[in-house]
C-alpha cells in the first residue's frame, strides 16, 4: 500500500466514524426529547387525577347546597379512570370537561355565600387552583418539548434522522386558557 492509499482509508474511516457520532448525537437526542416529553405527559395525568379528585371531594361538600346530577360524579370518575392511557388528544378532551365542571362547582358556591365560607370548600378550591396552576406549567414545558422535537424532525439535516427511525411529531396540549363563560347551572 503506498501513502495516498493509506490516507484516503483513513479520512474515509474518519468521514464514516463522523456520520457515525452525527446520527448517534441527533439519535439520542430525539430519544431524550421523546422521554421528557412522556415524563412530562406522566406529571399532567398526575395533576389532572389530583384536581378530579378534588373536584370529587368538592362535590361531596356542594351536594349538600345543591342536588348535582349523579351523571356529574360518574364523568369524573370516567375521566380519572381514562387518564392512565391518554394521548394529548384525550388530555385536551378531559381539560375541557373537567374546567366546565370547575366552572360549574365555581358557580355553585358563588350562588351560595354559607357554602363558600365552609372551610372544607375553601381549601378545596384553593387547591384545585394550584392544581390549576401545576398543569398550567407542565403544559407549557410539554409544548416546548414537543416544539423541540416537531422543529427537528422538520428540519435538515435532522429530520433524515427521523425518518430512519420513525421519529413522529409530538401533538400539541391546547388546553383552554380559561373558560370563556359562566356555565349555567339547572338543580
Amino acid at each position: 500500500m503506498d501513502l495516498i492509499t493509506i490516507i484516503l482509508i483513513a479520512v474515509v474511516v474518519i468521514v464514516v466514524l463522523a456520520l457515525i457520532g452525527w446520527f448517534v448525537s441527533i439519535y439520542n437526542r430525539f430519544m431524550n426529547l421523546k422521554n421528557s416529553g412522556e415524563a412530562t405527559l406522566g406529571q399532567i395525568r398526575v395533576a389532572m387525577k389530583k384536581r378530579l379528585d378534588q373536584i370529587e371531594q368538592l362535590l361531596g361538600a356542594v351536594k349538600s347546597y345543591a342536588s348535582f346530577e349523579k351523571e356529574t360524579l360518574t364523568q369524573v370518575t370516567a375521566m380519572r379512570a381514562g387518564l392512565g392511557k391518554a394521548d394529548p388528544g384525550d388530555l385536551n378532551e378531559v381539560e375541557r370537561q373537567s374546567r366546565s365542571l370547575i366552572g360549574r362547582l365555581f358557580a355553585v358556591a358563588e350562588a351560595y355565600p354559607d357554602l363558600k365560607t365552609q372551610a372544607t370548600v375553601s381549601e378545596l378550591t384553593a387547591s384545585i387552583r394550584s392544581i390549576e396552576d401545576e398543569i398550567a406549567r407542565q403544559r407549557y414545558t410539554y409544548n416546548n418539548i414537543a416544539q423541540q422535537l416537531n422543529t427537528m424532525t422538520e428540519t435538515i439535516p435532522s429530520n433524515i434522522v427521523a425518518s430512519l427511525i420513525h421519529m413522529n411529531k409530538l401533538d400539541y396540549l391546547e388546553f383552554e386558557e380559561e373558560i370563556e363563560r359562566a356555565p349555567k347551572i339547572a338543580f
